[in-house]
């Protein structure tokens, strides 16, 4: 089984959206694939609980049931960046600078996607373009058999 680990600041928003969104298109595509995130400043970001109410809420729109058993945000190790057989930072802007200080030999390793936090964007905005990234992530991996 291959993974692919979402990268976003908190570990609490749009990774995890992404993370869930994924898992259930590549069972249903069949895909040898699975997800994990993780944060670049997981447990500093002062949110509450254990996953954000939008990504929880993006998640059953889309018609994916989810455990209500929700992991706490996770830091970002350098063994989750090992054991990765792709990395995907979900804004260049925010994440390439911060995996500079923490991981600069990963820097170049990792594909950058452009998915604004709700800083810059309404949640229905934002999870619509992850959405479609991640769709075209898994329709990317299919294609190449892998």
């Amino acid at each position: 089984m291959k993974q692919v680990l979402f990268l976003c600041t908190a570990n609490y928003y749009r990774s995890r959206f992404a993370e869930h969104l994924f898992n259930w298109l590549a069972v249903k595509a069949g895909l040898p694939w699975r997800a994990e995130s993780r944060g670049l400043a997981a447990g500093r970001s002062g949110n509450i609980g254990p996953i954000s109410r939008y990504a929880v809420e993006g998640l059953e729109l889309r018609g994916i049931q989810l455990d209500q058993e929700f992991r706490y945000p996770l830091p970002l190790t350098l063994a989750d960046l090992a054991g990765s057989d792709l990395v995907i930072a979900l804004k260049e802007t925010e994440h390439r600078a911060r995996l500079a200080e923490q991981f600069s030999r990963w820097v170049h390793r990792v594909e950058y996607w452009q998915v604004d936090d709700l800083d810059c964007a309404e949640p229905e905005e934002a999870l619509a373009v992850l959405d479609r990234d991640v769709r075209a992530l898994v329709a990317r991996l299919a294609a190449k058999g892998a």
